[in-house]
């Protein structure tokens, strides 16, 4: 019986399998804990993160509000970043997470501040 952290270790390995950025096409990549989100903007043939963001910047943190509505705002920094660098179009990474909840929201973050994906 595999535990649940090495399921979501193989679900990863699947996605990263289908899932590379390029430099004109970097990969979003989410680490969701249990307090904290964390995204960054990568690409995978250089090997290096273009832009980041987290639930822990002092622009979020300071804000009482719901993790998912966090996220959200995470989601639309991330944006405005890639937007500063040139990037418009991305590959999403949920990071082995279900498409629910606080990964949705930093797509809807992201989408409305302009990324397509």
């Amino acid at each position: 019986m595999k535990t649940k952290l090495e399921r979501r270790q193989n679900i990863r390995y699947r996605i990263r399998k289908k899932v590379a950025g390029t430099a004109q096409k970097p990969r979003l990549a989410v680490f969701r804990s249990n307090t904290e989100i964390y995204v960054q903007i990568i690409d995978d043939v250089d090997g290096k993160t273009l832009a980041a963001a987290s639930s822990k910047d002092k622009e979020i943190s300071a804000q009482k509000v719901t993790k998912t509505e966090k996220s959200k705002l995470v989601g639309q920094i991330i944006a405005r970043k890639a937007k500063d660098l040139g990037i418009t179009t991305i590959v999403f990474d949920r990071g082995g997470n279900l498409y629910h909840g606080r990964v949705k929201a930093i797509a809807e973050g992201a989408r409305e501040g302009g990324l397509e994906f």
